[in-house]
């Protein structure tokens, strides 16, 4: 590496660092004091606080690490700029790509650790931190006792078309109560359905009881009379542990599971939401090099600071480019989720259009 690279390298890391430390204090403090009276009144000890916003962490670095990589970009640049080591730099032949080219591969590498950080600990921090909420809300954390869970109304599309209905599902026992299952063919009509009062999971087989089975035809139309058995064993594949799963909002999902339940969905009819999280899947990808793409669109504002008064225009204007990408990427994933635009686009769209503007106003730079 380059003496100069080094140089470039230590003030970025300098700057970003010390901009994730302070964005992670005062996110803590904000939301401390937000729900100050909420800790007071449940009597929140001190481990219950700290599990809370360590689970926090990932969550808060996958969103500041962008505007972390902005002001690192713009503070050493600017600096550069206004001591003219940038002008010494041109005058020896250096491109602006050969200057700039630390701080891109930075914003390339952020860029893939957020995407590392956002899949595999982002989904688990997020549900750890819902159920940590929710214990200090009810002060559950003073008990000794550990209830068992029950989820009620569970719903969950499945292999085969199937769509299952569960009144009470208890994941300790394997079991499920209060149970309706719709088969459907490949028009979406119809063809089954199943009313069982107890279902359990043994030895990798689900076995209902009080179990009631309707026949449709093509019209919808029972056919025959219903079949009744006081216990009859299901050849159903989901498991006890992808019921659990398929009941967690997309956000806690990592991108493979998330994927498996969308190829779930596909065959089911359930079009718009299958449209609204083929763009949660999308978005996971292209999410991520948000860092990137703020690095590149914040390098040409930071090479014409020059002096304070254009360090503090250029720096607004940077920040409300920044804003504006924010602003055009909710609108396309709105616009994506309504079907007006395909899920790929609608997660790629504003990546795409703020890509080629930082490449035109890098490649029109003096």
């Amino acid at each position: 590496m380059r003496i100069l690279d080094r140089y470039i390298l230590k003030s970025i890391l300098t700057v970003f660092f010390a901009c994730l430390l302070i964005f992670l204090f005062l996110y803590i403090i904000i939301d401390v004091f937000s729900h100050l009276d909420e800790i007071l009144k449940q009597q929140a000890n001190i481990t219950i606080l700290k599990q809370y916003y360590l689970s926090y962490l990932p969550i808060i670095f996958v969103q500041v690490a962008p505007i972390a990589c902005l002001l690192a970009t713009l503070f050493t640049f600017s600096k550069l700029n206004r001591d003219n080591e940038i002008i010494a730099m041109r005058s020896s032949g250096l491109s602006v790509l050969q200057i700039t080219k630390t701080v891109i591969i930075f914003g390339i590498l952020v860029s893939l650790f957020v995407f590392w950080i956002n899949d595999k600990f982002v989904p688990a921090s997020l549900s750890l931190n819902q159920k940590i909420k929710e214990k200090m809300e009810s002060g559950q954390e003073k008990k000794p006792e550990e209830k068992e869970e029950v989820i009620d109304n569970l719903s969950m599309y499945g292999l085969r078309n199937r769509l299952y209905f569960v009144n009470r599902f208890l994941p300790a026992q394997n079991s499920m109560e209060g149970i309706v299952i719709l088969e459907h063919d490949a028009e979406q009509n119809i063809t089954k359905k199943i009313l069982a009062s107890r279902g359990v999971y043994k030895d990798g087989l689900w076995r209902f009881y009080q179990c009631i089975t309707y026949e449709f035809d093509k019209n919808g139309q029972i056919k025959g009379e219903p079949r009744y058995l006081e216990e009859e064993i299901m050849l159903i594949s989901e498991t006890p542990k992808e019921f659990l799963s398929q009941r967690e909002h997309a956000d806690f999902m990592t991108i493979a599971q998330l994927n498996d339940y969308i190829w779930k969905l596909v065959d089911s009819g359930a079009s718009t939401a299958v449209r609204n999280l083929k763009v949660d899947l999308y978005q996971r990808f292209t999410l991520p090099f948000t860092s990137i793409i703020i690095t590149l669109v914040g390098i040409p504002f930071a090479l014409m600071i020059k002096n304070r008064a254009a360090a503090l225009s250029s720096f607004g204007v940077s920040i409300m480019v920044g804003f504006l990408y924010y602003v055009l990427s909710a609108i396309c994933i709105a616009l994506g989720k309504t079907g007006m635009l395909m899920p790929i686009l609608a997660a790629s769209l504003s990546h795409i259009i703020f890509f080629i503007t930082s490449l035109y106003l890098i490649n029109n730079l003096p």
